[in-house]
């Protein structure tokens, strides 16, 4: 095994070592020059404890491929999708089961640009209109952040996706059982933004 992959399948260590990694699988992806095949071989070569360097929270949107943008194999990350990258106790859990008992220096939330989760909020702010089912729990949880940008603003849509990922970061930042590892600089969560176009991560917010 290279000294690349070796890296990648390491639990624990540090969080800008994680995102660094992280990154330059995606810049891999855009440039069309990924290195990581989907196969059986990379799967029986991941098939014993496994020791993943990051975790990435996303949308369950069929364009975003986790696994695919960051050009990573079998192993190398755990990937959690719900729409709207919505948090909930299973969602939490997850994450804190990861961090506490696998060493996963980072957490990343990815949003994406034409977030229709994002979009079915602003959708039913506007009309007053709450939805049924538990749908309206995804709602519940965007809401927020459309409110912040504002139902009047013209580009209420692209800020709100921005500001989804932000709360979403803040309120995982704030965990029970993970402020503590990210106070003492053993784990970071950060944001990230994926272009639907041109297939680029790019952080939210400066780490």
């Amino acid at each position: 095994m290279g000294a690349a992959s070796e890296r990648e399948r390491q639990a624990g260590g540090t969080p800008r070592a994680a995102l660094a990694d992280l990154l330059a699988g995606n810049r891999r992806f855009v440039s069309g020059q990924p290195v990581h095949g989907h196969d059986v071989t990379a799967a029986a070569a991941a098939s014993g404890d496994q020791q993943p360097y990051a975790v990435v929270l996303g949308c369950i949107d069929s364009r975003v491929p986790l696994e695919a943008i960051f050009d990573q194999t079998f192993g190398a990350i755990c990937v959690i999708r719900t729409g709207g990258h919505v948090l909930d106790r299973a969602v939490c859990g997850s994450i804190e089961y990861v961090v506490g008992q696998l060493g996963v220096p980072l957490v990343m939330v990815l949003g994406h640009e034409r977030c229709g989760a994002v979009g079915a909020t602003v959708d039913a702010l506007r009309a007053g209109v709450r939805p049924g089912g538990s749908l309206a729990h995804l709602v519940d949880e965007i809401a927020p952040a459309v409110l912040a940008v504002g139902l009047t603003d013209p580009a209420v849509l692209a800020l709100a996706i921005r500001q989804h990922v932000r709360r979403t970061v803040d309120a995982l930042r704030v965990d029970d059982l993970l402020a503590g590892p990210v106070a003492a600089g053993r784990v970071a969560v950060v944001g990230g933004l994926y272009d639907l176009a041109t297939g680029e991560v790019a952080l939210i917010d400066p780490v």
